[in-house]
């Protein structure tokens, strides 16, 4: 029956779905995954990394840094689902970002910065011709008027604000973790943990390595009055990537024995 109404995203099924659209969700859910968690000071991100080839210049453009983008001085965001798609994606919301700043002399709210993405996107569902993009975002940002906040966008143009979600592969399987182990009043330090022992769970990985891992943190100089994105080097993502896999060797020991 979906042979016959998936050839254009304009065209409804008898049930009122998009096919089209629901395929773009499917190359997400293959993808790697995304996590964000809003702390009380902060926001974190980390993605999987899929290409992890020892022949890869580290140093690249476009390998260094696969997941992670700023978008602004104040806001940031990770990727899941076609690269090539999100680049797209990022350069609107850039351009977005510098024309409202150029305009009122301010920085872009983030939530308008978000809808203004989204409204794009939701035009490729509506129009023949055009397909969705095959991407989901994390935003994490910071602004005047409410603070420090993360968001969720699909290919469909929806959007939603939350307190820690997962995009990707085993994204299920990383909510069902986060409802467990989140707190309202989670510091930026004990987010950045549980975000890495999410990941830890959810990969298809026996070790994490800062290769195949990227993470990222929004947070705010106060004494500066300013917004710092912050990503990660090897050297600093290592002890903590350790600290995972000897626990969870431990736990593996503990069950070994009983």
């Amino acid at each position: 029956m979906a042979r016959r109404y998936d050839s254009r995203t304009t065209i409804f099924s008898p049930e009122g779905r998009l096919y089209q659209v629901e395929y773009a969700m499917e190359a997400i859910g293959n993808a790697g995954s995304a996590v964000g968690i809003l702390a009380k000071d902060g926001v974190v991100l980390a993605a999987e990394k899929r290409i992890t080839s020892k022949l890869l210049d580290t140093n690249a453009v476009g390998v260094r840094r696969e997941k992670m983008y700023k978008l602004d001085g104040h806001v940031a965001c990770a990727v899941a689902g076609i690269t090539a798609d999100a680049n797209i994606l990022i350069n609107t919301c850039r351009l977005a970002a510098q024309r409202y700043t150029f305009a009122y002399q301010e920085p872009i709210p983030v939530e308008q910065l978000v809808r203004t993405l989204c409204d794009n996107k939701q035009g490729y569902t509506q129009y023949g011709g055009l397909r969705p993009f095959g991407v989901s975002l994390l935003y994490a940002g910071w602004d005047v008027t409410n603070g420090f906040q993360l968001y969720q966008s699909d290919p469909s143009g929806n959007y939603g604000g939350w307190k820690a979600t997962a995009i990707g592969a085993n994204s299920q399987g990383a909510q069902n973790i986060l409802k467990q182990d989140f707190k309202d009043d989670i510091t930026l330090e004990e987010a950045t943990k549980l975000i890495i022992k999410v990941l830890s769970k959810t990969m298809d990985s026996t070790t994490l390595s800062p290769e195949k891992i990227e993470l990222s943190t929004v947070r705010r100089d106060e004494a500066n009055d300013e917004v710092l994105f912050h990503i990660y080097e090897d050297a600093e993502l290592k002890p903590l990537l350790d600290a995972v896999n000897d626990q969870r060797e431990k736990e593996k020991e503990k069950e070994n024995e009983s």
